[in-house]
């Protein structure tokens, strides 16, 4: 359907990602209530998307926002790339594959600072098995295998990725056959992650499994190309969006609600754009405040990837299933409670813009692999500013990479363990000779890790659910100070979750999507 045919929809959901694509294929299961989706991207059904195995052709593309960061003083002023997927389907249509649910610990820890236990892990947990269709070792105390999201494990994978788990277990850090299971429960485990893939390289994405088989349905409008410019308020009512497409506005009114799905950078701008935010920002931008919210866009929170430790194969191999088939989960320190380490293969020789030269690494992906150290509990926090009152002009992100101390030790730490691992026995099969770092002296490993670290896609806490000052979203989802607008997606987040954002983003959506149904009773 076409919008022209209707300007008044029941619920109008700002984005087609991981979260919002689940909220509005879920309203849409009801054929009386009339759902617009409204995507800023394109068409997902091209090669890049598709094929599980080319997602980082997608990176710098049309199908990304192509953000940056603000230089960062611990990257050594560098100025990171902060991918985020414009398309339908939104991250999940360009990202790793990687389905990490999350520790039990981030689940707690999100329903205590909500405070609401139906945040914690038993409760997302029974979440987690409706959203999935999981064909890998049976659990049924956890896992679903009913749902529409198909997860599954890779099928015939690299031969570097099952030594590379013989050699992590061997250090101690568990193999397990599924990392969703009770090794989310624990001090870490290793082994081949869960993937959205059908057969050798199909990906599934939240386009393909909830939004695609709804779009021949009449109460289900989705719009491509349409930026959310701001929130319509009526008072203190959100009552529609203004937006933007081929140069043209057009304002739509919602009948119910308005859902803010946009990620953790387009999301706080919306917000702000709205009036709604930090009272001294907005004044500096002339915006008129309607809800004084001093926490949208603060908590900027992002896992930290390093490229990373890489070897030359002494043969060629070319990269199978989604490019990166092991992954494990480990404590830089034995006293934390939570794994802060998340190494992953990249099935290329995966370099940052100062280290792919400085190294020489090579550009066929078949030639070299790399185990990226990453720290998934970040102590860095940055910010998302705005830099003027219209949605053209261009927001300021400070991702403030390795600014707490505490990560760049973390993170050495990680460096020399994937060291460690990759130049062990059971890996000199795979290995011809280690091309990246190398044994350094202390000072230039971290001189090293300053050139090498960035973003592992997972932005997120903007407009985090809380109930403290700084908090934007209640246990709902709804914003604070405002009638019928919530936010689902990674924003709302207290603190990342402990492995890749996806499944955690999918569940939001879910939960939002459980949440708009009961509160106006549409079962």
């Amino acid at each position: 359907m076409t919008v022209q045919n209707r300007q008044v929809y029941d619920f109008i959901v700002c984005g087609s990602g991981a979260s919002g694509g689940v909220v509005a294929s879920q309203l849409a299961a009801n054929p009386q209530v009339s759902v617009l989706l409204v995507e800023a991207g394109g068409d997902e059904r091209v090669p890049q998307v598709a094929d599980s195995r080319v997602w980082m052709q997608n990176i710098g593309s049309e199908r990304d926002w192509q953000f940056r960061s603000e230089p960062c003083a611990g990257l050594n002023q560098r100025t990171p790339p902060l991918p985020m997927g414009k398309v339908l389907g939104g991250g999940s249509s360009v990202n790793g594959l990687i389905w990490a649910r999350g520790h039990r610990n981030d689940f707690d820890r999100w329903a205590r600072a909500v405070d609401d236990p139906d945040w914690g892990y038993a409760s997302v947990l029974e979440v987690y098995k409706r959203i999935e269709a999981w064909d890998g070792p049976a659990d049924d105390a956890r896992r679903g295998t009913q749902g529409p999201f198909h997860v599954t494990l890779p099928k015939d994978p690299n031969p570097v990725a099952l030594a590379l788990r013989e050699a992590t277990n061997a250090l101690g850090i568990s193999a397990v056959e599924d990392l969703n299971a009770e090794a989310m429960e624990g001090p870490g485990a290793c082994g081949i992650p869960n993937v959205p893939v059908l057969g050798d390289s199909e990906r599934v994405s939240v386009a393909t499994a909830y939004i695609r088989p709804r779009m021949n349905q009449s109460n289900l409008t989705v719009m491509f190309d349409t930026c959310v410019e701001q929130v319509l308020l009526q008072g203190r009512r959100a009552t529609g969006v203004r937006l933007r497409r081929e140069r043209q506005t057009l304002e739509v009114s919602a009948r119910y609600e308005v859902v803010l799905s946009l990620g953790a950078i387009n999301t706080p701008k919306v917000l702000m754009l709205s009036g709604i935010g930090d009272a001294a920002q907005l004044a500096r931008h002339g915006i008129e405040l309607v809800q004084h919210l001093p926490g949208v866009g603060r908590n900027f929170q992002d896992h930290i990837l390093v490229a990373g430790c890489c070897w030359e194969y002494p043969q060629p191999q070319a990269p199978r299933n989604n490019s990166a088939e092991f992954t494990f989960f480990a404590k830089s320190d034995a006293a934390l409670r939570t794994p802060d380490l998340q190494p992953v293969l990249e099935e290329c020789a995966f370099g940052s813009e100062i280290t792919r030269p400085q190294y020489g690494l090579p550009v066929d992906p078949s030639l070299a692999w790399t185990l990226a150290p990453g720290l998934v509990r970040p102590h860095s926090r940055g910010q998302v500013l705005l830099t003027g009152s219209r949605f053209s002009d261009p927001l300021r992100v400070e991702a403030n990479f390795l600014s707490d101390e505490r990560d760049g030790r973390a993170l050495l730490n990680g460096i020399e363990l994937c060291r460690e691992i990759g130049n062990s026995a059971l890996l000199r099969p795979f290995v011809k000779r280690e091309l990246m770092p190398g044994p350094l002296q202390p000072s230039a490993m971290l001189d090293f890790l300053r050139h090498a670290a960035g973003t592992y896609f997972h932005q997120t806490c903007t407009a985090k659910m809380g109930t403290d000052e700084l908090s934007v979203v209640d246990g709902r989802l709804r914003v604070y100070g405002i009638e019928g607008l919530r936010v689902a997606d990674g924003s709302i987040m207290p603190e990342i979750s402990t492995g890749n954002t996806m499944a955690p983003c999918v569940m939001i959506g879910q939960r939002a999507a459980d949440m708009l149904i009961a509160d106006h009773r549409l079962n």
